[in-house]
């Protein structure tokens, strides 16, 4: 069965309830939290997509995440993508919202931030390789690898956030 996820307007206020699926294809905002994970050395974790998903199979991403559900909260989805994707228990922390238009289709993008201190078990039907990688080599990576539309769009203005608290 399809997700069900609110369709929202350009301020993110709710307008009803569609499958994420009508929402992809008609190119309705809808919403997606995703989590930049840091380890206790300050390293970021960097993933390769299954390649049996639908969307961007193979591809690697600096960012675990999914679609909102309908009345859950970034953060509550957040957390939840957390635990089923990766297998921690972990609160994330809601840096900022965008409308990010990179992806398969327009949506409100939650990006969190979360130290995560226990082992990860990643869910092998959505992450087929992780590994912590240093900003450096995460740059590097960034050049060389396929990484999904999200995860350059998202990495870039966690970084200048993180740059301008610095």
């Amino acid at each position: 069965m399809d997700e069900r996820v609110e369709r929202v307007d350009d301020q993110d206020r709710a307008l009803g309830v569609v499958s994420r699926r009508q929402a992809i294809r008609e190119g309705w905002l809808h919403r997606v939290a995703v989590t930049v994970c840091r380890d206790e050395r300050g390293r970021i974790l960097v993933h390769r997509r299954s390649g049996q998903l639908s969307r961007f199979p193979g591809f690697y991403e600096v960012v675990v995440g999914g679609a909102v559900d309908v009345g859950e909260s970034y953060e509550q989805a957040a957390a939840r993508e957390l635990a089923e994707e990766l297998g921690t228990c972990v609160l994330p922390r809601l840096l900022f919202t965008f409308i990010n238009r990179s992806g398969v289709s327009p949506h409100w993008l939650g990006v969190h931030e979360a130290v995560v201190l226990d082992a990860v078990v990643p869910d092998p039907d959505e992450i087929a390789w992780h590994d912590w990688l240093t900003e450096p080599e995460l740059r590097s990576a960034l050049l060389e690898w396929r990484f999904t539309p999200d995860s350059h769009e998202a990495f870039s203005r966690y970084l200048a956030i993180q740059t301008a608290q610095s």
